[in-house]
């Protein structure tokens, strides 16, 4: 009696077990698709962004293959998690607020956007060598047919691939993009998941350099190496794994202390309705 009390008993269990396990599937499933409009994952990775790029462009910034928030919602650098737009703000790059709604409103300020991979995928991880390379030459076409004064890299995946460099520095690059005047600039990615420059303050002085570089090219103002055209101080491999779990921050003053005035100067207040504060996950 009770062998069988016990047997009945571990069915109830186990089946119930299954019916949790299925809803809290079918929630998962559900809050994606709720993400996307009622879009599934695979149909958003079937989208992509376009191009804004034309000839006389200032600046071009490429990005390495499209997001699903990016791809679904048809524009670059999209979410509150990424420091993009605040940046571009903060070094005087535009004159008011935008967001990623705006992307294309960008080409009235002679900034444009691509990316080296036009394939959506969930991270970009995900992209394969051969991908990558093949992105990277199609990159150097549109380069060599529109001829911006300046393409910019954001992040240094793209640029390693696109150059085949390993080491450099971040900010202005000594090299030309082959068959063109264009010159190249890299910075860390703008995104937040950037760890070891989580604030959008650390970023700004990549974009105040990439201002100042661009105005020099115009002819309209001056710089110096000495102050931020190139990072010399800034190792696009200068971390230490100094954390428990592996992970790397950047190294003590490896930013130039010149650019503390820089944040001191670009301080603005931004209205909270255009860049809203994520909220902390419980």
């Amino acid at each position: 009696m009770n062998d069988s009390v016990t047997k009945a008993d571990s069915k109830a269990v186990k089946s119930k077990g299954k019916k949790h396990k299925q809803l809290k599937i079918t929630n998962h499933y559900l809050s994606k698709k709720s993400r996307f409009g009622g879009l599934s994952i695979d149909d958003v990775m079937k989208k992509s962004l376009p191009d804004y790029m034309r000839n006389g462009l200032d600046i071009v910034f490429v990005g390495i293959n499209p997001g699903l928030a990016a791809a679904f919602s048809g524009k670059y650098y999209t979410g509150p998690g990424n420091h993009f737009w605040k940046c571009l703000y903060l070094s005087g790059l535009i004159d008011k607020p935008f967001t990623s709604n705006d992307d294309q409103k960008l080409l009235d300020y002679n900034i444009g956007f691509t990316n080296m991979v036009s394939r959506t995928t969930k991270g970009s991880n995900d992209l394969c060598k051969e991908e990558l390379i093949a992105g990277s030459k199609v990159l150097k076409e549109k380069i060599q047919l529109y001829r911006p004064l300046i393409v910019v890299f954001n992040g240094k995946i793209s640029y390693q691939v696109f150059s085949g460099k390993k080491d450099f520095f971040f900010g202005k690059q000594s090299e030309l993009v082959e068959g063109t005047d264009t010159h190249i600039w890299v910075m860390p990615s703008s995104s937040a998941r950037c760890a070891q420059l989580p604030r959008a303050e650390d970023k700004v002085p990549f974009f105040t350099g990439l201002k100042r570089f661009c105005l020099y090219l115009k002819g309209v103002g001056t710089c110096s190496v000495d102050e931020n055209i190139d990072f010399v101080h800034f190792d696009a491999n200068q971390w230490e794994k100094t954390r428990e779990d592996g992970s790397r921050k950047l190294k003590h003053n490896a930013i130039p202390t010149v650019f503390k005035h820089v944040r001191a100067k670009h301080k603005r207040k931004i209205p909270l309705e255009r860049f809203p504060i994520p909220k902390k996950r419980k």
